[in-house]
């Protein structure tokens, strides 16, 4: 395994679990097994570190997201809940907790949020025959409370965004 990957796998679980500004760098560099050097000539700072992993997560969510339906794209959150755990969205939590202020952060922000409307979007587009932004905004404001709901309310908050994505769909088609 590549060695900044494995630093990666270390390091997200803490970030997760206790937030980025509470995840300090001897915790940090212990779960890595590295040391604070190593941490640094590898992601350059720490703002450098949470981008990594943010970027890492990305990708393999989405790994997740090459689905046709707009049903399968529900049933991959529920997935990734079920497997990642309800902690609410990783990207938003970063964000908060840098106050918007720090450009790396918001750039990993925008690129996954624009990602998602995107993928929303074809899928729409496939599933219906044509563009319909309306209902892509509706399914994205569906994804994002489900993925914040979870946080409070459980898994389960997936599968009733999941039915309602499928009512929003029929209506569309209607």
């Amino acid at each position: 395994m590549d060695f900044k990957k494995a630093i990666l796998e270390a390091v997200e679980p803490l970030f997760d679990r206790n937030g980025f500004m509470a995840s300090g760098m001897d915790r940090l560099t212990d779960a890595a097994g590295v040391s604070s050097r190593t941490l640094y000539k590898h992601f350059g700072s720490k703002t450098g570190l949470m981008a990594a992993v943010l970027d890492e997560r990305d990708r393999r969510f989405r790994s997740r997201l090459d689905v046709q339906t707009v049903d399968a794209f529900f049933a991959a959150l529920e997935d990734w809940i079920r497997i990642e755990g309800a902690r609410g969205c990783l990207f938003l939590r970063a964000l908060g907790e840098t106050g918007g202020d720090t450009p790396e952060i918001v750039a990993a922000v925008q690129t996954q949020k624009a990602f998602l409307r995107e993928r929303i979007g074809d899928i729409v587009r496939v599933q219906l025959d044509e563009p319909r932004e309306d209902l892509v905004d509706q399914l994205l404001v569906l994804f994002e409370g489900a993925t914040a709901g979870a946080a409070y309310r459980g898994p389960e908050v997936a599968s009733a965004a999941r039915e309602a994505a499928d009512i929003l769909v029929s209506n569309a088609r209607k």
